[in-house]
């Protein structure tokens, strides 16, 4: 039988592909706002990291909030506050203002994920894994649109504005389709979940993971949305100013980015459903995302640029993220919502710490902020290995107190 929210669930997934839009829109239309708030690259940066910022600060209370109130006033407040922002960048005239506007997005992305996260996973609780990995399918494919709306509008030679004013106007249709579409009872299906609860297995429960587990998970959390969140932002600049390609070429490399993203969200699903580790593809993926990185710094030409806005668009933002919380997830069973507010928190402050640094470094050359990106791989690189010692670890020692019971 037809799934009754199906037809919710594609409206959810429309938020997400505004979302896509809005993290883009102020770094692809960097060059105006510089004018319209008579500021430079690294003024615009600040007001970017504003998002992250917002993200952060209400993250775990409209969580749970949502859980107390329900699923669609969070979605429907989500909207409202991107709605703020889409109108309020273009018509803000200081950073301070702006500045004000994005924190009002990084709130909306909060209240999005604290109303959608759930409501998929109790529209489809047979496929929860599936419904939520495919937000990040819509997220990229926004971000693959995007420049070829900028595209239009620099051709059309209309004002950049418009661009953000088609966001907008796709978040208001959607608000008027999912009016009337129904959401499943969280206060039912809580009381469902809750009683009973399954007694988790002796050998999870004996071997427990330490403070340093979480520690190193919370860190891998910020360091691979640094790792995607720092090229994301910068990659257009880097193949204009530092490969020599032109704007129009330089903006595109965006969308082959996230052709690689939404490439790597399906070759994941199917991965894991044939039983390849996630921690497997956890250090996999951050390898290859070093391995890119350093190639790209020692080698920035067009062609070179190209190919790594594909690979780093694949290893780095099409899931690791979602790899690194499930393993955290499993690896603290009683704790699976404190540990995905853990690690998101960690994300959320990379996207408001990154663009502060770099700012600072913009003011060097565009070249250092993505050395200084391969650091960060570096160093999420030597986490993903750690992470995959201690997994290894703890199923020997399972499979050791599972031998001694039998």
């Amino acid at each position: 039988m037809k799934n009754t929210y199906f037809p919710t669930a594609v409206g959810l997934y429309l938020n997400y592909l505004v979302h896509g839009m809005g993290v883009l829109l102020m770094t692809l239309n960097m060059s105006h706002l510089e004018q319209q708030w008579q500021t430079n690259a690294a003024g615009v940066s600040v007001v970017i990291s504003s998002l992250g910022f917002g993200r952060l600060i209400v993250l775990f209370i409209s969580g749970m909030l949502s859980d107390k109130f329900g699923r669609k006033p969070f979605i429907y407040l989500g909207m409202l506050c991107y709605l703020g922002f889409f109108f309020g960048i273009i018509s803000s005239q200081s950073i301070t203002t702006a500045f004000a506007f994005g924190f009002l997005a990084g709130m909306a992305n909060s209240f999005l994920d604290s109303g959608t996260y759930p409501a998929l996973m109790e529209s489809f609780p047979n496929s929860a894994s599936t419904a939520n990995i495919l937000i990040k399918a819509f997220v990229s494919a926004g971000q693959f649109l995007l420049p070829f709306i900028i595209s239009a509008v620099v051709l059309a030679d209309i004002w950049f504005g418009w661009s953000f004013i088609i966001a907008a106007a796709i978040m208001v249709l959607n608000a008027l389709y999912l009016i009337k579409r129904p959401f499943p009872d969280h206060r039912a299906l809580a009381k469902t979940v809750n009683t009973p609860v399954q007694q988790v297995s002796k050998p999870h429960e004996e071997h427990k993971s330490s403070l340093l587990d979480i520690a190193c998970f919370t860190l891998y959390g910020y360091i691979s949305m640094a790792t995607f969140y720092l090229v994301s932002q910068w990659l257009a600049q880097y193949g204009q100013f530092v490969a020599g390609m032109p704007y129009a070429s330089a903006i595109k490399l965006l969308s082959i980015y996230t052709v690689g993203s939404l490439t790597c969200v399906f070759v994941t699903a199917a991965l894991v459903k044939k039983a390849v580790s996630s921690v497997t593809l956890l250090m996999l993926y951050t390898f290859i995302s070093l391995a890119a990185l350093l190639s790209v710094c020692l080698h920035p030409t067009p062609m070179a640029v190209m190919v790594f806005a594909f690979v780093i668009g694949f290893s780095a933002a099409g899931g690791v993220m979602q790899l690194g919380l499930t393993i955290m997830a499993m690896s603290f069973p009683n704790a699976k919502g404190k540990a995905t507010g853990i690690f998101y928190s960690a994300g959320s402050l990379a996207t408001f710490t990154i663009p502060l640094i770099t700012a600072k470094l913009s003011q060097t050359s565009i070249a250092s902020i993505m050395w200084f990106d391969v650091g960060i791989a570096a160093a999420g690189f030597a986490l993903a290995l750690f992470i995959g010692y201690r997994q290894l670890s703890a199923s020997h020692y399972a499979a050791k107190v599972n031998r001694v019971q039998a």
